[in-house]
């Protein structure tokens, strides 16, 4: 009965190993391929409904441990009201009206555990009081109204055993980044989550670009104004010990210096606290450099050709404008363009706001190695914009259209190659 079960020809064993082999391969691809996606990304919490006050340390006593660990609580909201008044005033803490508890219960919205030590009789710790942006925000002066600064693209660069990382990978920076609650604090931070083409655009290779063509397309995506740029560099005494953490806060696309200060961390357990440390201070100079007037946006980010200039120096024959065209409303255009790279893009780009006419082009799709979006807006008729740029665009123009209006204009030709000897113009 046994021999029956037996197979007519035996399945060879090496064919047998090869796919088992091939499996375990593809399983293992399977696996890496799902932890580098969970790898990159973390979500920054969502601050907007609260005020946060972190860092509030608290030491008191009580007969048993409920009863110092609420009146170590109680203490909190009350130094944490105090620090908040503070910072939306500009003024110090000790200059900010008391408030009962009654009153404090019904303006914090909860309390975060950072550390804490218990005993029998004693409640040590340092905690965050959350406020209730509504409800706090009517006992502040001004109803809790800071002045915001302009919308700033953040880019938290960690420099670690000789490497520079940004969203390339998930570091504790990033965390730190993520962790904190923004709400209360006077800049409008726009904090990218790391996943998509996050790690593409956002690289630690970024912050040393000068270049105002691709900062222009990033900030365009992002829906910022400005950026700044976050930066911590980690020494480690040896693994798991010691660690020091020099920190600066560089703002603009020449990454201009704000301020800097250097903390540390007695061991590898005590990093994400020292790096949360390092964000709200940061954060600080930030908000210092803004109310000194420091932190305005750079001009050359939002650089708008002038029409005038254009005319007088002659780019009205060369564009076949005539003084109609330049009284009829604006078109909104899109051209479609090969960006083999960045440089490409940003010339492209350059050189279509050189046309009299344009009053403004941003790249809304921005496609390295393929075919990007400009938004262009005319003062005139389109078919003159399309003759100009047959003339003027050195890379190869793909498609203008019209956004919305009459219907779409037939693509251009493009334009034949030149003859050999014979530069382009």
């Amino acid at each position: 009965m046994i021999a029956a079960f037996r197979p007519a020809r035996p399945f060879p064993k090496a064919l047998g190993a090869a796919i088992v082999g091939g499996l375990l391969l593809a399983g293992g691809a399977v696996v890496v391929a799902q932890l580098e996606r969970a790898e990159r990304g973390v979500a920054p919490i969502d601050s907007s409904a609260n005020f946060e006050v972190g860092g509030v340390e608290v030491d008191v006593s009580g007969p048993n441990a409920d009863a110092a660990r609420n009146a170590g609580w109680r203490l909190a909201q009350r130094k944490a009201w105090k620090l908040l008044w503070a910072r939306a005033n500009g003024q110090p803490a000790t200059a900010a009206p008391g408030l009962p508890d009654s009153t404090l219960d019904a303006i914090v919205a909860g309390i975060e555990v950072e550390d804490e030590h218990i005993t029998p009789r004693r409640y040590v710790a340092r905690l965050g009081v959350l406020f209730d942006r509504a409800r706090a925000g009517q006992l502040l002066g001004n109803n809790g109204g800071v002045r915001r600064s302009a919308p700033m693209l953040v880019i938290p660069v960690m420099w670690s055993g000789g490497t520079g990382q940004s969203f390339e990978t998930r570091t504790e920076w990033q965390r730190a980044w993520a962790r904190f609650r923004s709400g209360g604090s006077p800049i409008d931070y726009i904090r990218p989550v790391g996943n998509g083409a996050d790690p593409l655009l956002l690289n630690a290779s970024q912050v040393g670009r000068p270049g105002r063509g691709q900062w222009r397309a990033l900030l365009d995506q992002y829906g910022a104004a400005d950026m700044v740029m976050p930066v911590v560099r980690l020494t480690r005494s040896f693994p798991g010990g010691p660690v020091i953490g020099q920190f600066y806060a560089l703002h603009g696309p020449d990454a201009k210096l704000v301020g800097a200060f250097r903390l540390f961390a007695p061991s590898s357990d005590g990093l994400a606290k020292m790096l949360d440390d390092g964000v709200r201070r940061i954060d600080a100079l930030y908000g210092d450099a803004l109310r000194g007037g420091g932190l305005q946006p750079d001009a050359s980010l939002t650089i708008e050709e002038d029409v005038a200039d254009d005319l007088m120096a002659g780019s009205m024959a060369e564009d076949v404008m005539t003084d109609t065209s330049i009284a009829a409303p604006p078109s909104i255009l899109s051209v479609q363009v090969d960006t083999p790279d960045a440089t490409a893009a940003a010339a492209a780009e350059q050189t279509i706001r050189s046309i009299g006419g344009v009053t403004s082009a941003s790249t809304s799709s921005l496609a390295l190695g393929g075919v990007s979006m400009i938004r262009v807006t005319y003062a005139g008729d389109p078919t003159a914009f399309r003759a100009a740029l047959q003339t003027r665009l050195n890379v190869r123009a793909v498609n203008v259209e019209q956004a919305g209006g009459p219907p779409r204009p037939a693509p251009i030709p493009l334009p034949p190659p030149p003859a050999a000897g014979i530069p382009p113009r």
